[in-house]
């Protein structure tokens, strides 16, 4: 079986979960190149659609992802990366997880708090 990188113009959604928690921690996108350097390093590898160019997560910070589970959906055109986060956070603005926002009441209201300054790694 084929992931299909054809439906969005050679990428596929990439869904980051904790492999112990379930939490998702992001989500990024990948083409075939970033799909197989994942694959070959065992670390989350993405492609930056306003860079236009690969990154791995953590190069910056040193918060890498090691991939422990891949899986995919029906229409193999998105996977789920279940990963090690090694550092404090996945998020760039200091948070476990990029999704620290809840709509509440009409609202968006931070859920978390943060767990690194990335002023400290950014």
């Amino acid at each position: 079986m084929q992931l299909d990188f054809t439906k969005l113009d050679g990428l596929l959604c990439a869904v980051i979960q904790d492999w112990k928690t379930n939490e998702v921690l992001m989500v990024g996108f990948m083409n075939e190149e970033a799909w197989n350097k994942t694959v070959e390093t065992g670390c989350a590898w993405f492609y930056s659609r306003t860079r236009k160019k690969q990154w791995m997560k953590g190069e910056s910070s040193g918060h890498k992802l090691v991939v422990k589970e891949i899986g995919t959906d029906c229409d193999v055109d998105t996977v789920l990366l279940k990963v090690e986060a090694l550092g404090p956070g996945v998020c760039h603005e200091g948070y476990q997880s990029c999704f620290f926002r809840t709509l509440t009441d009409g609202e968006w209201k931070v859920n978390s708090e943060p767990t690194y300054d990335p002023k400290a790694v950014y």
